[in-house]
């Protein structure tokens, strides 16, 4: 497993610079938020896009305003090993105890006031694609940190009336691992799933129907 070596002075710099990227490619990251944000929490939130990482990042620095990390794959972080200074830590599903290093990891980041992001998916997937195939990792995570809340983040890529494309982010309300239903993480997850793809699908029909005026354009 490979940690997480947060640098800010690396994340004021690299700031400045995916704002201007993300403009270059976007007309606007709109957000939605119904409640107050925790202090910390274990976000999570479906992975669609190469941009999921650099949406977040910014999502984080312009709203979020958490310390926050977020768990990547092995072979991507080695890949680019500078997201390691952006607080990306990383997991090799392909071996038992690199996943269990890589849940204690997060675990103790949780709990110790710091924010996580997983993909519960796993790998990058369409964002129209159904089932979304939530796997029982951020159950197991959330069991090592049980005091902290799940909180779900919905991202919707679009095109409309502009030459560039937008980004729709929506919130949810937070869970706790206490209230979720099922005797198992597998249960536990599907509900997950469930609450999140039809959060997911308001969010879609809102885009699509261009209802969309309680959310604010935080790429200014």
């Amino acid at each position: 497993m490979i940690p997480a070596k947060k640098s800010p002075v690396f994340e004021h710099f690299f700031h400045l610079y995916n704002k201007q990227l993300l403009k270059r490619h976007f007309h606007g990251i709109y957000v939605k938020s119904p409640q107050e944000l925790p202090k910390n929490a274990l976000f999570y939130g479906n992975h669609s896009s190469w941009w999921d990482g650099l949406v977040w990042f910014h999502l984080n620095k312009m709203f979020l305003h958490h310390n926050i990390h977020i768990m990547m794959h092995e072979k991507g972080l080695n890949e680019f090993r500078f997201f390691k200074k952006l607080g990306a830590y990383s997991v090799n599903r392909n071996q038992p105890r690199d996943i269990a290093l890589s849940l204690q990891y997060g675990a103790e980041l949780l709990n110790s006031g710091k924010s996580t992001i997983l993909f519960p998916q796993g790998d990058e997937k369409h964002q129209e694609l159904r089932p979304l195939g939530f796997l029982p990792g951020i159950v197991a995570l959330s069991e090592k940190a049980s005091a902290v809340p799940l909180l779900p983040a919905a991202v919707c890529y679009t095109f409309g009336h502009q030459r560039k494309q937008a980004v729709y982010i929506s919130i949810g309300e937070p869970h706790f691992l206490s209230s979720l239903p099922g005797d198992n993480r597998r249960e536990k997850s599907a509900m997950l799933e469930r609450d999140f793809t039809s959060m997911l699908d308001e969010l879609r029909s809102a885009v699509i129907s261009e209802q969309t005026e309680s959310f604010q354009n935080i790429l200014l």
